[in-house]
């Protein structure tokens, strides 16, 4: 490195960061999206995937995506404004507007990407912009983006958020975004709610269903399950999650999905999703649409494991999805509970600041439709040994 301040600068911030233990290293993992991993090739039960259905390796869709690549090609080659537009785009759109009951939709290379442009886009310094303090990177980095003054309310406190609308009542251009399931505590916004607060107030209302989507409502997410879709704006949600494959997708209005595909900057200069994705994220499409089954399996197991944590003491906080935060604390003793798991033959994600608070260091347990009940046994056994060795 040529600057020797920032070569100092750095290795003391690396060296902050091991003593903390916040050093992220990327794990030895094979195959992390199978219901079974290779992790420094010991073979574990995986419960840190997102593959909330189990479909990434699915027949279907690896055929849906191999026709593709035969057809199409490997990659698309430019922007969709360009030419990377293929038949195959305009299908997996016109289907998931359909699926959403909307009147559009468009698909972008990632649920971030699609984050960043529905913020960049529809807010600037005149916005106000209400977001829950705990939602995603990408809504607060596509906030910071676009200028506009960030609200954060107090997580999922609607007398805050009720005050925070008031204050800023007489300003015209207001947006209110927000997770529905909190991909770290797993817990449910209070959208019906939000949704009358965002009425009573004149507020842009758009809710990122990236991990309620092929889970909750038949699929179609929260807002769907709760009858309140018709009151929301715009619909973000991720083919990365229950979906098995790659992609953000946001459906809307057609002025308002014109007016992303115009101007969102992380569509118009990314070139577009290759074939082979494209073609999955259709195949897993309709098999949500035709049978929501594996949903509602993946939340009926997800509430009796809740419910067996608990009962051994484990702060599972107030998860009702397939997301089961179990909050340890300390960094290391995050860290030391993973390793003891990986032991006893389970992977599961050790979750530290910045990622999460402060001293809220956790284990993160993110469940899936293929779960077996000796699946269930063998996890139940090991924290109940994780209780009594680690946490005693």
């Amino acid at each position: 490195m040529t600057s020797k301040w920032f070569n100092q600068h750095i290795s003391k911030e690396l060296a902050a960061l091991e003593e903390s233990s916040l050093f992220r290293r990327i794990p030895a993992v094979e195959n992390g999206a199978d219901k079974e991993l290779i992790f420094n090739g010991r073979k574990l039960l995986n419960l840190a995937s997102n593959d909330y259905l189990g479909l990434a390796h699915s027949q279907q869709l690896c055929e849906t995506s191999i026709l593709a690549i035969r057809e199409y090609g490997t990659g698309a080659a430019a922007s969709r404004l360009v030419t990377g537009n293929f038949k195959l785009y305009e299908d997996l759109e016109r289907e998931f507007s359909a699926f959403k009951e909307q009147d559009d939709s468009m698909l972008f290379s990632s649920g971030y990407a699609a984050n960043l442009a529905i913020l960049d886009s529809l807010a600037d310094r005149h916005t106000v912009v209400f977001s829950d303090k705990l939602n995603h990177a990408s809504i607060i980095d596509g906030i910071k983006m676009s200028g506009a003054k960030h609200v954060r309310y107090r997580h999922n406190d609607i007398d805050h958020l009720k005050k925070r609308l008031e204050y800023f009542a007489n300003i015209p251009s207001k947006i209110l975004i927000t997770d529905t399931i909190f991909s770290m505590d797993g817990d449910l916004a209070h959208i019906e709610q939000i949704a009358q607060l965002c009425t009573d107030f004149d507020v842009l209302f758009i809710v990122d269903e990236a991990h309620a989507e092929g889970v909750f409502g038949a699929g179609k997410g929260l807002c769907f399950e709760r009858k309140i879709s018709e009151m929301v704006d715009l619909h973000m949600g991720a083919f990365s999650k229950a979906f098995g494959s790659l992609g953000g997708m946001v459906a809307g209005s057609s002025d308002l999905i014109s007016f992303l595909r115009n101007k969102g900057r992380s569509f118009i200069f990314s070139t577009a999703l290759p074939p082979a994705v494209v073609g999955a994220n259709l195949a897993a499409l309709r098999l949500v649409s035709s049978d929501p089954s594996r949903g509602e399996r993946v939340l009926e197991i997800s509430r009796d494991l809740k419910i067996f944590l608990e009962s051994e003491g484990f702060d599972c906080g107030n998860s009702g999805s397939q997301i089961i935060p179990v909050v340890l604390g300390e960094n290391s003793l995050a860290l030391k509970a993973q390793a003891f798991l990986v032991d006893e033959g389970i992977y599961v994600a050790a979750i530290r600041p910045p990622t999460v608070p402060v001293n809220t260091a956790r284990l993160r347990l993110s469940l899936r439709a293929d779960l077996t009940s000796q699946d269930l046994d063998k996890i139940m056994r090991s924290f109940v040994l994780l209780r009594r060795e680690i946490l005693s």
